[in-house]
């Protein structure tokens, strides 16, 4: 995520300077703005640390109740 971070900043940035100068729509804009961007971020970040098979934890129920990587 810090490869991305830098555009949270100046959303900030440029939602500070709406506040200070009465642009109460845009202000309000930026900050749904930095939501969505936040939200994507993160995203990106999952989906570089998910495991090329797709999966996304460690331990699958079967039909067996033991997880796919679990011994008995």
């Amino acid at each position: 995520m810090a490869r991305n971070e830098w555009i949270l900043d100046v959303l900030s940035d440029l939602n500070a300077f709406a506040v200070e100068n009465g642009l109460t729509a845009l202000a309000e804009q930026l900050d749904d703005t930095k939501l969505i961007a936040t939200a994507e971020i993160a995203s990106a970040s999952n989906e570089a640390r998910a495991p090329a098979d797709g999966n996304t934890t460690r331990f699958e129920s079967s039909s067996g109740g033991l997880g796919k990587h679990q011994h008995a």
